[in-house]
């Protein structure tokens, strides 16, 4: 079974596109993938008389194993802003043996889970709580989605340094493409190559701006044994 953890360096890098563009390069070899919110801050109808997280909608309409609810996002919070602070909101504890217990079942049905984290590497869970911990707690190697902006050279190489002192592989990174009026965005993609490239982590993919997400539209280049 193949796994993998989905960060970022911010919120709003296109952690979700990327999720969903890696479940659709998986299934082109693996019959049964399945992406994962693990921790979902942010809720809307469903269109079932449920609730469910934009992300997760996301997630499962690029899934090919349909799963329940409680194991695809086993933690979902009604409120839009950061975990810690919607757990708080919604008198709910997030701890990791639910989360764990999930992805358990999630890997013991499929060929490959996509876990999409929440925000950035260090966004917060509890008090005592962050995603970082939750990544090591399922021993995944790590896509980091960096979005290309001002600042992102030191957005991604922070991310990365933390990742990699955190003792998971980087299995690779995806290059976003949010900001469509960036100056020098190949200047900046050349040298995030060629730090990555000494980390041994390979440029996965690199998203276009886009208008409205197409998952479809992205090329990946899945890292080696993932075929």
């Amino acid at each position: 079974m193949i796994g993998c953890f989905v960060t970022g360096t911010d919120t709003g890098v296109g952690k979700t596109l990327a999720s969903c563009a890696l479940l659709h390069a998986l299934a082109k070899h693996h019959p049964r993938v399945v992406g994962m919110k693990a921790v979902a801050a942010g809720a809307e109808p469903d269109g079932q008389g449920g609730w469910a997280n934009e992300d997760t909608l996301a997630l499962r309409a690029a899934s090919t194993l349909a799963v329940p609810a409680a194991l695809d996002n086993p933690v979902l919070l009604p409120d839009p802003v950061s975990p810690h602070i919607a757990a708080k909101r919604a008198g709910v504890q997030v701890t990791l043996p639910p989360i764990l217990d999930a992805y358990r079942q999630l890997a013991a049905q499929a060929d490959a889970v996509v876990v999409e984290g929440a925000g950035g590497w260090r966004v917060p869970l509890s008090e005592t709580l962050g995603i970082a911990d939750l990544a090591m707690a399922l021993q995944l190697p790590v896509v980091l989605v960096v979005g290309l902006k001002l600042g992102c050279l030191n957005h991604a190489l922070l991310t990365a340094e933390a990742i990699r002192a955190s003792g998971l592989p980087l299995a690779g990174w995806m290059a976003s493409r949010v900001d469509p009026q960036m100056l020098v965005p190949e200047e900046n993609m050349d040298w995030l190559r060629r730090q990555m490239d000494a980390w041994d982590a390979p440029l996965l993919a690199d998203i276009p701006w886009q208008a409205t997400p197409d998952p479809h539209s992205v090329a990946v280049t899945l890292p080696r044994g993932w075929q």
